[in-house]
């Protein structure tokens, strides 16, 4: 069987680069802007705890729904509705009295970005390919170094930092205006034959898994699920037939794989996020570095997370996953020391850099090797697992930290940032001497006529209880 990608069409292709842009925007723009913001509102530091949960309920709503959403209504009236949502509310960001006002807005960019972020990865996954994938999200770290830049811009201008989220608010609603032109092509788009995102799979999971899966569950167009009759399954590819395939939910929760990483994406996203939130106020607070220089450093911060993803994507294909991801996570390490060690701001701001690169690939590595981890047929739950663990690592450590430093001083960033990545580094080595995938499990084929067959690609159904 083929494992070379279908092409996928340029436009399809642009505009799932710039949406992910779209997603890191607002969250480069928080770090800058809210040190302004508490001011005007009246507020303490650590009230950025209630944006940031309140983002994380949204996301993590919109990210579980679209799973059922996209069977229903398509990528294209998702991605399109989705950011037309994630634009009204960042203009009511730039229009918010109170922060209360603030926080409900904030919900509503949630629901938004969860519900786009969701749906472009399985979208990207049956469509686009393993590189196309990591690119994604080096995009994604593209948006949140503009991010600062624009806020940073806008402050220096003399300017009040609604207008930040004004001006992302216009780029989003000019998105949404593309996706509802282009809705029914991304219906249209093929998807690649038989390459599975996670790379190999295990050796059990063919047993359990539909031929050439995908970790996002699709199968290339004329796959059967594999059920307990090869002949059966056999005959099914070769007929072109649609079938699905029901595992039980208790058998995914009691992987330990699933759980160690699980809790690996929700550290990894709490250092990530944590250090380019608070990376402004302990260079400014904490270092004496002007406004606009910091700004500027914590744009470095970003944009060394997205080159670090172009370069080591490259370099991961060369090496393999594993070394690279061992490098990165030792990587963080150090680059949190830096942060740590009291000196010059130089230090702290190479740190940051550091902290950046190395962290780069480690979201798209293990997201792609999530079925070499689980098995094929876990990967799709174990991937909306992670996912959802990495939206409450972004805002239950950040927001901890805030109260943290609010009690302490800055100063005590670097150390937290530092203990978080000594503790990921145990995680990883701990679930990489765990059994990938467990005991394969019984598959039930759907009945015909179900609501989960489709006419495109076949899914295999993982549903719950």
């Amino acid at each position: 069987m083929s494992t070379t990608p279908v092409r996928p069409r340029a436009s399809l292709l642009l505009l799932a680069y710039l949406a992910f842009v779209s997603l890191g925007l607002p969250d480069g723009l928080l770090g800058v802007a809210w040190p302004s913001t508490r001011s005007d509102f009246d507020v303490p530091t650590e009230a950025v705890g209630l944006v940031l949960t309140a983002g994380t309920v949204g996301y993590l709503t919109s990210s579980v729904v679209a799973g059922f959403t996209l069977a229903r209504i398509g990528v294209g009236a998702l991605l399109a509705g989705s950011t037309v949502l994630a634009s009204l509310a960042l203009t009511g960001y730039s229009l918010s009295p109170v922060l209360a006002v603030l926080v409900g807005c904030a919900l509503l960019l949630g629901l938004g970005s969860g519900a786009v972020d969701s749906g472009l990865n399985a979208y990207a996954a049956g469509a686009f390919g393993p590189r196309h994938m990591n690119w994604l999200h080096a995009f994604f770290g593209l948006g949140v170094a503009i991010g600062p830049l624009i806020m940073t811009g806008v402050l220096s201008a003399g300017l009040a930092w609604r207008w930040g989220y004004g001006i992302v608010a216009a780029a989003q609603l000019a998105l949404a205006v593309a996706f509802v032109l282009t809705m029914r092509a991304w219906h249209r788009e093929p998807a690649p034959t038989g390459a599975a995102v996670g790379g190999t799979l295990p050796a059990d999971a063919a047993a359990t898994a539909p031929t050439g899966a995908a970790a996002s569950g699709t199968a290339p167009a004329g796959a059967a699920a594999v059920g307990t009759n090869p002949a059966k399954d056999a005959a099914a590819v070769g007929a072109g037939a649609s079938a699905a395939v029901r595992l039980p939910v208790g058998a995914t929760l009691r992987l330990p794989a699933v759980w160690s990483g699980t809790l690996a994406f929700a550290l990894y996203v709490a250092i990530e996020v944590s250090a380019g939130l608070w990376a402004f106020l302990l260079l400014t607070e904490g270092r004496g570095v002007s406004a606009a220089v910091a700004g500027g450093c914590v744009s470095a911060y970003w944009g060394s997370l997205f080159v670090g993803r172009v370069v080591q994507g490259v370099v991961a294909e060369r090496l393999g996953a594993t070394q690279v991801l061992r490098a990165s996570l030792v990587g963080m390490a150090v680059g949190a020391a830096l942060i740590a060690v009291p000196g010059p701001a130089a230090l702290a701001v190479l740190g940051l850099v550091v902290v950046g690169f190395a962290a780069a690939p480690v979201f798209p590595l293990l997201t792609l090797t999530t079925a070499d981890r689980v098995g094929a047929a876990h990967a799709d739950r174990a991937i909306g697992l992670q996912i959802g663990a990495s939206g409450i690592g972004a805002a239950l450590v950040p927001g901890g930290l805030g109260v943290l430093i609010g009690h302490t001083s800055v100063q005590v960033l670097g150390a937290a940032l530092l203990v978080l990545a000594l503790a990921l580094i145990a995680l990883y080595e701990w679930g990489a001497r765990r059994p990938t995938a467990g005991r394969p499990v019984p598959t039930v084929p759907a009945q015909p006529g179900g609501e989960d067959q489709t006419s495109g690609p076949v899914r295999p159904v993982v549903e719950g209880r």
